[in-house]
């Protein structure tokens, strides 16, 4: 049995720690976002956010999100009252031009959230960041499903402990998440594991219209609650299966590329980190040098969408390898962690 007492200071708690300081995180949401009930106030018809909130729209942030041709196809929502209520979101939301030093004081409401090594913290910056997409791929047992298990107790950590004092939403489209996981992770922080398990919502999907239609019903959980990480396990499964072979990959580039639109919005809008894990597919233009060419499943389309892009690899025993493939503003380097009863830690020799 591996030893799972976590080494480092910054995780040492006595007893049991207080899950979610509620007053502070809703403090927190409102600076994030402004509710679409403000829409009253500028003269806009109750009923007509009424149809907003139906159609999964609950911020003036995410409205803004939407093209005009969108809202329109809502349903008792004409052209002129389309415009009327664009008008009055932009008073409330500032769309345009701002500074780099204004972008420099937004980017001070990212958290980062520990995955549980310090050595995979370090390589990330600091940890899984909100208001971004972080994808990490890899072959089966590479440890993709374990840094999410860990992901949903270490999110529920106060930001001082680096966690992001927040709950967690998880969409499964390959039915890996075992909430009896969750439990020796929680005790291993220190944290009631039941509570922790309230504080993570679920469901699984099992067609890609399921998977999208659950990402529009966050909206309205995550206007209301301090959700902090979002979690998709995987991204792609359910693509492969619902459209086949080259006639359909046109179509389904299309469908990818529109849920993981949603995505990035949810990152922005609600200042949460998504990770989604991603398959890998055989290669054969990877060249004569390597044994096994291997690459990410899904194209361009989720090239461009994620943020940071991790490549995972089986180690040594319960060792993994965890490589930046592509990241803004990380250089390319790689860190070894370990997977134990209690979570992802740190590699031990």
């Amino acid at each position: 049995m591996v030893d799972v007492k976590f080494e480092e200071r910054r995780f040492e708690s006595p007893g049991q720690l207080q899950l979610l300081d509620r007053q502070e995180a809703e403090e927190e949401e409102e600076d994030c976002f402004e509710s679409i009930d403000k829409l009253i106030s500028q003269g806009i018809n109750a009923g007509d956010v009424k149809k907003l909130q139906d159609a999964g729209i609950y911020t003036c942030n995410g409205l803004m999100m939407h093209t005009k041709k969108n809202l329109t196809g809502i349903k008792g929502l004409s052209e002129a009252k389309v415009d009327k209520i664009c008008e009055a979101a932009e008073k409330l939301v500032n769309v345009g031009y701002i500074t780099g030093s204004d972008v420099l004081l937004k980017r001070k409401s990212v958290i980062r959230i520990t995955t549980g090594s310090q050595a995979l913290d370090e390589l990330l910056g600091g940890g899984i960041e909100t208001l971004q997409i972080t994808e990490a791929f890899g072959e089966f047992r590479s440890g993709k499903t374990q840094i999410a298990h860990t992901l949903c107790v270490s999110t529920q950590l106060p930001v001082s402990m680096h966690g992001g004092n927040g709950k967690v939403a998880y969409i499964d489209t390959e039915g890996t998440f075992r909430p009896d996981r969750i439990v020796p992770i929680a005790e291993r922080f220190g944290m009631d594991a039941s509570a922790v398990l309230d504080n993570i919502i679920y469901a699984r999907a099992y067609t890609y219209e399921h998977q999208y239609n659950l990402l529009l019903a966050l909206a309205a959980k995550m206007s209301e609650e301090p959700f902090r990480l979002l979690i998709v396990d995987s991204v792609i499964a359910l693509f492969r299966v619902d459209f086949s072979g080259r006639g359909e990959l046109a179509e389904r580039q299309q469908k990818l590329a529109q849920m993981l639109s949603r995505l990035t919005k949810i990152a922005e809008e609600f200042n949460v980190a998504v990770y989604m894990t991603n398959q890998v597919i055989a290669d054969p233009g990877g060249g004569m040098f390597i044994s096994d060419p291997k690459k990410p499943a899904g194209g361009h389309v989720l090239a461009h969408a994620a943020t940071v892009r991790l490549m995972l690899r089986k180690g040594k025993g319960e060792q993994r390898v965890c490589k930046i493939f592509d990241a803004p503003n990380l250089p390319e380097s790689e860190a070894v962690f370990q997977i134990t009863p209690g979570g992802v830690a740190d590699a031990k020799d």
